[in-house]
């Protein structure tokens, strides 16, 4: 065995059965509206519905973010001790359950608030949904690093994930539009649209909860005594490879959320026609149902690493296409938006599925002090992961939003259709093609900068 893991060969080669493995999966179908609908839907309807003005939107959605960059560690934290002391992390996903209601109440703005108030209502209940989706995300995603399974099977466990996260995120972005009412969406709308959405939200993440326990039960590690959370802070910070591999991630979830922000106002500025936002979401989202299994093979036979740079390239190439706007032909335009999902895709598995890698080769790595808390220091890697997330969701929409500020773009109320000046149209399409591209670019660059991937192949 290589000193990436010294634990015998039949504790790291354990295939996980396909049962749990579903259940597992179905929680991210609730996660998956959380991480579609805001960044789909809430900068339009502060703007379009609400009154806010562009800069106040954009600040409303960031500000409860930057929060996350301190909860989400402290989460990871709180999750490593509950796995030392409980052997498990399940009072926090249950915790998190509590999502659903944070969602409704988010698109439930009282009739009365418009402008700055009605910021403010968003922002209180975003940072409420972002506290719970952090008490679920961090044990949820730290999962594969506590079971005894190796390098191809945690791209196979995350692969099965993507595939559930990929249909949660293609129903809620589907439905979401339509429960608002489509083209007449208004607050009536938006409020049913929250709440038949957190139904199911609630129903997805609970399987999900069971189907973690299954797994823990058929492949758990056994989780040593003691913890070392503020350590773990510490190790993860310092670790290098962990570095570079957030980094990139940082700047591809900026990238994705700036994409996803910007379609409703692509599809009704640019395009003309706002019924196109569940026509560019379903391109953006539906590859990833087919070609989910192909990055699976792409990554057995090449690694992920060299998988994910490709990714990367492509998303890059596909949004430069959507910066001509429609002088493309619309053909074109919405093949440019699949060529974005199929990278997508590969950019949801593969990095998810080199973050274990990662926890595995620190805690192969570390003093025995600290690799005393090897089973406990997942959650708090993962909680810097997924507050790094965090700040991508926050970090697109909010740089689409200072583009629409840059352009003069006017803010409205449901019904009202001001006329845009040029400047407004011509950064909602550079918004939506270009920013992109140089934001992927910049995420392919701090991605090659990572090499623990033949090191970690190499040990599987």
């Amino acid at each position: 065995m290589t000193g990436l893991d010294r634990r015998p060969a039949a504790a790291t080669d354990a295939t996980l059965p396909r049962g749990p493995l579903a259940g597992f999966a179905a929680g991210s179908l609730g996660m998956g509206v959380w991480v579609t609908v805001p960044g789909l839907l809430l900068l339009y309807f502060l703007t379009d519905v609400l009154a806010v003005g562009p800069w106040l939107a954009g600040l409303a959605l960031l500000l409860p973010k930057i929060a996350d960059v301190l909860l989400h560690p402290w989460v990871g934290h709180r999750a490593d001790v509950e796995q030392a002391r409980r052997g498990d992390r399940r009072r926090l996903l249950l915790l998190g359950c509590a999502l659903p209601i944070a969602f409704a109440a988010l698109f439930a703005v009282p009739g009365g608030l418009t402008g700055a108030p009605a910021a403010a209502w968003v922002a209180v209940f975003f940072v409420a949904g972002n506290l719970l989706f952090a008490a679920y995300q961090v044990p949820y995603l730290a999962t594969p690093a506590d079971l005894r399974i190796g390098y191809h099977e945690r791209t196979r466990l995350m692969a099965f994930r993507m595939v559930v996260l990929t249909l949660g995120i293609l129903v809620a972005g589907l439905l979401a539009p339509l429960l608002t009412g489509g083209d007449a969406a208004t607050r009536g709308g938006y409020q049913r649209m929250g709440v038949v959405l957190a139904v199911g939200m609630l129903v997805a993440m609970l399987v999900g909860v069971a189907g973690i326990t299954r797994l823990r039960g058929s492949a758990a590690a056994t989780t040593p005594p003691g913890h070392s959370g503020w350590r773990a802070l510490r190790t993860a910070l310092r670790d290098t490879q962990f570095r570079w591999l957030v980094a990139a991630y940082l700047a591809m979830s900026t990238t994705t959320h700036l994409v996803l922000a910007g379609v409703p106002y692509y599809a009704e500025y640019e395009l003309r026609a706002p019924g196109l936002t569940t026509v560019l979401v379903a391109a953006f989202v539906a590859p990833a149902l087919l070609v989910t299994p192909a990055w699976l093979v792409v990554a057995r036979r090449v690694g992920k690493q060299r998988a994910l740079l490709g990714a990367q390239g492509a998303f890059a190439l596909g949004s430069l296409v959507l910066a001509v706007g429609r002088p493309a032909g619309l053909p074109v335009l919405i093949g440019a938006v699949a060529v974005l999902g199929v990278a997508f895709a590969g950019m949801q598995l593969l990095p998810f599925s080199m973050l274990p890698d990662v926890i595995r080769a620190a805690e192969a790595t570390a003093d025995t002090a600290t690799a005393a808390g090897r089973a406990t220091g997942a959650g708090t890697y993962t909680g810097v992961w997924t507050a790094t997330e965090a700040t991508g969701a926050a970090l697109g929409p909010y740089a689409y939003a200072l583009c629409l500020t840059v352009g003069g773009f006017v803010a409205s109320t449901a019904g009202e259709s001001p006329v845009q000046p040029d400047a407004a149209l011509a950064t909602v399409r550079y918004g939506f093609g270009l920013l992109p591209a140089v934001a992927m670019l910049a995420a392919l660059l701090l991605q090659r900068r990572y090499t623990l991937d033949v090191t970690a192949r190499a040990a599987s």
